[in-house]
């Protein structure tokens, strides 16, 4: 555990908490309420916000800045950036998949410094240090013959170069958590993760995955 771990885990406990109440305490249709535009402009879900402010409660008590898909930026005149998704597959958890995960990263001067995804409803939780030692624990494959891949799903505008991809490669998921993908493909579980022919991931979605990633032994690449 890296110099914020303490920060990163209270932030990941309090999403979890916020959580566990929405699943057991509301309906479908209850968690999926849509509340308006979110700081990233697009629409947000009742289940985000519910988990996102407690989140922001404990951000709040360090002083340090947020950039978050739903609220947006929260400039305190900190040097230390909170980079957060508070439910990255929402629309799994609002439906009740239990497919869906918390992610941060901590930012100090552009750098990001550490991270952590946790995989909402469970203790499975990624974690990455800029001074870890990188560990070889992704699949290492490196071709698209013989591999299981997790894709974004396909979109009109995305039909042809998902499909071409999609022919290629042996296994296909499609789990609707570009968090949790990554993270799979950071522990060897799935060889690869993307968006053939796409461009809809944002920072809050790339930045906790990426130093994961990386420190894996990975990498993350915009081929566009």
């Amino acid at each position: 555990m890296g110099d914020f771990g303490r920060f990163l885990d209270e932030m990941a406990a309090a999403a979890d908490v916020a959580y566990r109440r929405a699943m057991a305490s509301m309906t479908a249709s209850e968690r999926s309420l849509d509340i308006g535009l979110g700081g990233d402009g697009t629409p947000t879900m009742l289940l985000d916000r519910l988990i996102e402010e407690p989140v922001l409660d404990v951000i709040g008590l360090h002083g340090a800045n947020v950039l978050s898909e739903e609220v947006g930026w929260i400039d305190r005149g900190s040097s230390i950036t909170v980079v957060i998704d508070p439910v990255d597959g929402t629309a799994n958890s609002a439906a009740g998949v239990p497919i869906s995960a918390f992610a941060a990263a901590i930012v100090i001067d552009d750098v990001i410094v550490e991270s952590l995804c946790a995989w909402l409803g469970t203790d499975h939780k990624w974690r990455a240090h800029i001074d870890d030692p990188q560990a070889a624990t992704t699949s290492g494959r490196t071709s698209l013959s013989g591999s299981s891949i997790s894709l974004l799903r396909p979109r009109p505008t995305t039909w042809k170069a998902w499909s071409d991809v999609a022919r290629a490669a042996d296994r296909l998921r499609i789990l609707g958590s570009s968090v949790i993908e990554g993270c799979l493909v950071a522990s060897g579980a799935i060889d690869a993760f993307c968006d053939p022919g796409g461009d809809v991931h944002r920072i809050v979605d790339i930045a906790p995955t990426k130093l994961i990633v990386e420190k894996a032994g990975g990498c993350v690449r915009d081929l566009k």
